[in-house]
């Protein structure tokens, strides 16, 4: 496994343990934010995209892909989970979301720039996240050359 490689699934643990932290922190905010629910769900999408981030950075190191799609991927594991957290709790600070959100967003309509800001985040996550997905599968297809299918 190349050093890089290595390097970039410490990168993923990192940055999963802070969007958990965040993802706690964030449901702090519940009192204070205009929409509790959209709270609620951003308080969720932080914690539980911060432990998919450390899983997938776990995994890492079994990736077997070309240097270029792991770069893709680690963009897109970080820009897809960050884009969650934040596109939510940018919908619980606005009071908007409802078109593309309806439960957690319900009675919550936000102007018409702060639902396209709202629907952009959701779009870019949702490609960053099957982008993401379909990688590491493709990568976990075959075991990395030298690698062990498992304990002996």
């Amino acid at each position: 496994m190349p050093r890089g490689q290595n390097q970039q699934g410490h990168v993923l643990i990192r940055a999963g343990v802070l969007l958990f932290l965040l993802g706690l922190l964030t449901g702090l905010l519940a009192p204070v934010l205009e929409n509790r629910r959209m709270v609620l769900s951003s308080h969720l999408e932080g914690v539980l995209n911060g432990i998919f981030l450390v899983l997938v950075g776990l995994v890492w190191p079994r990736l077997n892909l070309p240097a270029r799609w792991l770069r893709i991927a680690l963009a897109a594991a970080l820009v897809g989970t960050y884009t969650n957290w934040a596109t939510t709790l940018a919908a619980a600070a606005l009071g908007a979301g409802e078109r593309l959100m309806p439960i957690a967003g319900a009675g919550f309509h936000g102007r018409a720039a702060e639902e396209a800001l709202i629907a952009v985040g959701l779009g870019t996550l949702t490609v960053a996240m099957i982008t993401t997905s379909v990688l590491v599968l493709t990568g976990l297809k075959d075991p990395p050359e030298g690698a062990t299918a498992g304990p002996r």
